[in-house]
């Protein structure tokens, strides 16, 4: 990628993204082997008005080392300084941005998984508290790397698979718009009227329904679907995933049923998990399965007792321009925009409208997306009494 386009990559997560605002901190989390954007990421802060850029680098291979290595009492430590870190960020109403895209694909590979499952980092539960309280505008947008773009197309040379993926991340950002900023609002809008649609019908579930899968996702009464740019208590707008292409909310944690197969993989925690099957019953995943690496899933299940029960359910159509490219990126940001998904764990607060119903929404220490939707999937409306509506058929909106 050259200069002027990792600069333009940069503006559109910085401007039409995070939409840092003068006078800011903005805090970015990087890791070793992003150099290039993050660079370019603080330069473009520093354009749009930043009072200063604080860059985080995580280092994936450290924490092979703890897992490998440290002491089992151990391996639940985070420093309290890293969740404090964040909660400054927020007391600044600063903007926050994090890049995606795996570094090390198969870093990870051969540990334990019940270890590796309780080590989260860079995650940390504070980040709930930033996004459910509306404190920062922020963005979490892919990096592009070698080692990621040989391991999503293995059957290109190095520097082939390279200039593949950086063509596609270019289009999934809509760079090759004239008007990036524009190309965003105009897909946003068409995000925002589905989620409005699904608010008018007001459904008591969601019911997912094709090979392998069929599953009733209850909802709560207040249950509200967001997607598309929000906004901070300060009434900052930001679109809070580049490239986002979901609709999404909070459903009832206990009323959650029946059996679900991913659609893609999903990266957790550095592994790749494959061929995942969950079977839920009165809310709970009481069966987790995969053909490789469901162990690491299952052992991040029982971190604490909402890590068994749904946070999210997201919807997504074929209008996109992930889905269509019919690649996994084994990175959840860009898979969980290319397909319907649901999350174990943590609610986002900000889906749900009533008091009561807060006091409901799903509450964990842990947020894992996996995708569960195709053009094969079916998913209806349910209404109280059972009478069902097209939803999504062959990835088109019905309603």
């Amino acid at each position: 990628m050259d200069q002027r386009t990792l600069e333009r990559f940069a503006d559109v997560i910085v401007g039409v993204g995070a939409n840092v605002q003068p006078g800011q901190v903005v805090g970015i989390g990087s890791e070793p082997g992003k150099e290039p954007l993050t660079r370019a990421l603080a330069a473009s802060a520093y354009r749009h008005g930043a009072k200063f850029v604080d860059v985080t680098y995580f280092d994936p291979h450290v924490k092979r080392a703890r897992i490998e290595l440290s002491r089992e009492e151990d391996l639940d430590y985070v420093p309290g300084w890293m969740g404090k870190r964040l909660l400054d960020l927020g007391k600044e109403r600063g903007a926050r941005i994090a890049l995606s895209g795996p570094i090390e694909p198969t870093l990870f590979e051969g540990l334990d998984p019940a270890r590796l499952g309780r080590d989260q980092l860079p995650y940390v539960p504070e980040t709930m508290k930033l996004v459910n309280e509306r404190l920062v505008n922020w963005c979490v947008a892919p990096s592009p790397s070698q080692p990621w773009a040989s391991f999503v197309h293995r059957d290109l040379a190095p520097e082939a698979a390279l200039a593949k993926l950086e063509q596609q991340l270019l289009h999934i950002m809509r760079l090759d718009e004239t008007d990036p900023g524009a190309a965003w609002r105009e897909r946003v809008a068409q995000i925002h009227a589905a989620a409005s649609a699904l608010n008018d019908r007001g459904f008591d579930a969601i019911r997912f329904h094709g090979p392998g899968t069929d599953l009733t996702v209850g909802l709560l009464a207040s249950s509200h679907w967001m997607g598309g740019a929000m906004e901070t208590a300060g009434g900052i707008s930001h679109i809070a995933n580049v490239p986002t292409e979901e609709v999404f909310t909070a459903p009832d944690p206990e009323r959650v049923d029946g059996t679900v197969t991913a659609t893609k993989p999903l990266v957790l925690g550095g592994t790749t998990i494959e061929g995942l099957r969950v079977r839920f019953e009165g809310g709970n995943a009481v069966e987790i399965t995969a053909d490789k690496g469901g162990e690491v899933l299952e052992a991040m299940t029982r971190r604490d007792a909402g890590a068994t029960r749904l946070g999210e359910v997201a919807l997504v159509d074929r209008e996109g321009r992930i889905g269509p490219m019919d690649t996994v990126f084994y990175d959840t940001l860009l898979d969980e925009n290319a397909a319907s998904h649901v999350a174990l764990g943590a609610a986002y607060a900000i889906t749900v409208r009533d008091e009561a119903d807060q006091a409901r929404k799903n509450s964990s220490d842990i947020h894992i997306d996996f995708m569960i939707g195709s053009p094969e999937i079916d998913v209806d409306g349910l209404a109280a009494d059972g009478t069902a509506t097209p939803v999504l058929r062959d990835g088109r909106w019905q309603i």
